[in-house]
């Protein structure tokens, strides 16, 4: 007896612990905030930057600016006869542009300078993203969307006529197409618009341009039409401004980006579907992303875009340069060129095709990864939009259920007994599955038309790409995840080189050469995170160079031929004279790319010049981060740099 009564009073002891620790449990839940943690970009920033006392030094190795490019500086000016226009036009010009915002700003730049050209008022172009059918807010016409009506006709009035819309006894008869429509490619020379455009215009007093390839006039124009060049530049970078409301955000956010006291790196992926449908670097993704791009090239092989067959070897094409980086790889070139992981590194770009899962390795690299929905508020971001008629929500619906008498008819039609049994109902679709621009995929075979949701995202993308403009522009340094594509149409990383090379040559934008990366990471695929110690030095020697004279002059090679604002130099530029003369570099057709710039005015050398010099007392250790290394005289590059590499232990950049 006396056993089991202890057996019962240990047994009594452990219900009654059980007892008090469910009720300290509970009384702890009921009076303890039931809210969850989120993680916040901004609270990183604190935690990795919690006291801002003083500006911090910056490392020049990593933001220092380029000494070989300090003595160029902008200068759009007509240099020579340049008269005012007449208000006798030949007639009027109006457009519709098709595209995202790389091909809506080039196209208003090629139709100012063709209005020009043909002495032509211009109908402020008609912005097919954002017009009302996109379900945009009612407070925006077309243009007004995007850009500062008012800045861009005031700041063009010595250059074209602008007008608003055409004159009202026009109106009707653009509505009943009486007018000549044409849809000049991006390759027009001068020439088809002074033999083909111009009789019709002069003729008919209205011509209509349709406008898909973002642009409608060569990119390289002879040396007697400098001056139109200097009014490309004039339009892209003075003005082309956005609206105030998308200026005043863009500034708030460099505001915040550099209110933690560090520099920042502006990184654009350039991942885009039609991009990498008309490169073939399907292959490089994985699921229902191999397949969509597929899709998309079977799409622009039917429409002509493309000659080549719908299945390439998506690896071969990356090995030549034709697909983008990935982040995952941008990431480890920058953890090579020494950035700490507490860098901040601003993501661009409207949309990233691959989702955040290829984000997944550069957030690890690089905890400070923020983006426009980091350093904004959903109001901010709402505001900006504008007052916009709701769309009905897309909600399932069960099928409305049959009645007594559907049932009986339809077992009267069901024939002879027995029957097999019904097939199962279909699996509901929720949602969460059809979300996002690949939703189609979950239901049909077949893309469909974008829907009314589908097109107001398309307009909004134009914003975010606006915001994620002005901060790259502004950057600290920055990195193209691809550009010089070869196809012909503008990007948005080129538009951004274009504009920092004008506005500041000297500023940190590397030029990567993505066929010399793709052979480095070929070399070291095994070991991507413990690299070797050449390893790391050949990326390094590869990345300064991009970012100076060497890399322009190969980036004027690639990019000039297709899109003039991506390198504006040698028509938009001045040189100080007072510097080192640059030797002239000249291409196969004897175009110069570098070094024929004209000599600054004497009110813009005295400033630069004076801080120049005083630059120049400092030592050049800190002025370039020159890798002292084997030179490669081979012509085979990856051979000599895999026995280099092969001779060499592991290194850990980060060690």
């Amino acid at each position: 007896m006396v056993f089991k009564s202890k057996i019962k009073w240990v047994a009594l002891l452990v219900l009654t612990l059980s007892l008090g620790s469910m009720v300290a449990h509970l009384s702890m839940t009921k009076f303890s905030s039931m809210n969850l943690i989120q993680y916040s970009a901004k609270d990183a920033l604190s935690h990795d930057f919690p006291n801002i006392v003083s500006p911090v030094i910056r490392n020049k190795r990593l933001w220092g600016t380029v000494r070989s490019l300090e003595s160029l500086q902008p200068y759009a000016n007509p240099r020579n006869s340049y008269p005012v226009p007449n208000e006798n036009t030949n007639g009027f010009i109006f457009a519709k542009i098709f595209g995202g915002f790389e091909k809506i700003r080039s196209s208003i730049c090629d139709l100012v300078t063709i209005s020009r050209l043909l002495n032509a008022t211009l109908v402020i172009p008609e912005i097919q993203e954002s017009t009302r059918s996109k379900q945009i807010s009612y407070k925006f016409k077309s243009f007004s969307y995007l850009y500062d009506e008012e800045q861009f006709i005031a700041s063009l009035k010595n250059d074209v006529n602008i007008v608003r819309s055409l004159p009202e006894h026009l109106k009707a008869a653009r509505r009943s197409n009486e007018f000549p429509i044409f849809k000049p490619k991006n390759s027009a020379s001068p020439n088809f618009y002074i033999k083909e455009i111009l009789p019709n215009l002069k003729k008919a007093k209205v011509v209509g341009l349709i406008i898909t390839e973002g642009g409608c006039l060569q990119s390289i124009l002879p040396p007697s039409m400098s001056e139109f060049q200097r009014l490309r530049c004039r339009v892209a970078f003075h003005a082309l401004q956005f609206r105030s409301e998308i200026q005043t955000l863009g500034r708030q956010m460099v505001e915040r980006l550099r209110a933690w006291g560090q520099p920042f790196l502006s990184y654009h992926p350039g991942l885009v579907r039609d991009t990498l449908a008309y490169h073939g670097c399907a292959e490089l993704f994985q699921d229902v992303h191999t397949e969509l791009i597929q899709y998309r090239r079977a799409q622009m092989i039917r429409q002509g875009i493309i000659s080549d067959k719908l299945n390439v070897d998506s690896h071969l094409h990356r090995e030549n340069g034709s697909c983008p980086l990935i982040p995952e790889e941008v990431g480890l070139l920058l953890r090579a060129m020494g950035y700490p992981s507490k860098t901040i590194i601003y993501l661009a770009g409207s949309q990233t095709f691959g989702g955040q899962r290829l984000l997944i390795p550069l957030r690890a690299m690089f905890a400070n990864l923020v983006d426009r929905t980091s350093l904004c508020s959903k109001t901010e971001l709402s505001d900006l939009v504008g007052p916009e008629t709701p769309l009905p929500s897309d909600i399932f619906q069960l099928p409305r259920p049959k009645s007594e008498s559907e049932l009986k008819e339809e077992w009267n039609r069901a024939g002879p007994r027995p029957r097999p049994l019904p097939p199962p109902p279909e699996r509901r679709i929720y949602p969460h599955e059809k979300e996002g621009w690949y939703g189609w995929i979950t239901e049909t075979d077949k893309e469909p038309n974008p829907s009314p949701r589908d097109l107001k995202m398309q307009a909004h993308r134009l914003l975010w790409d606006a915001l994620d403009y002005i901060i790259s522009v502004e950057a600290d340094a920055f990195f193209p995840g691809f550009n010089n594509d070869g196809s012909g149409w503008p990007d948005f990383s080129g538009l951004v080189m274009g504009q920092r090379l004008y506005e500041r040559a000297s500023s940190r934008t590397y030029r990567p050469d993505r066929k010399t990366i793709a052979a480095l990471f070929d070399i070291t695929r095994d070991n991507m995170y413990h690299p070797k110690h050449d390893w790391t030095l050949s990326v390094k020697e590869h990345l300064n160079k991009s970012l100076s004279e060497e890399g322009l002059i190969r980036q004027s090679l690639l990019s000039k031929p297709n899109s003039f604002l991506s390198h504006p130099l040698s028509e938009c530029s001045c040189r100080i004279s007072s510097l080192e003369i640059t030797k002239q570099t000249e291409g196969k057709d004897g175009r110069v790319l570098y070094g024929d710039e004209h000599e600054c005015p004497k009110w813009m050398q005295s400033a630069e010049a004076v801080g120049v010099q005083n630059d120049d007392i400092e030592s050049a250790e800190d002025d370039n981060d020159v890798v002292e290394q084997q030179e490669r005289n081979g012509p085979d590059f990856t051979t000599n740099l895999t026995s280099m590499i092969d001779h060499d232990e592991e290194w850990d950049p980060n060690d």
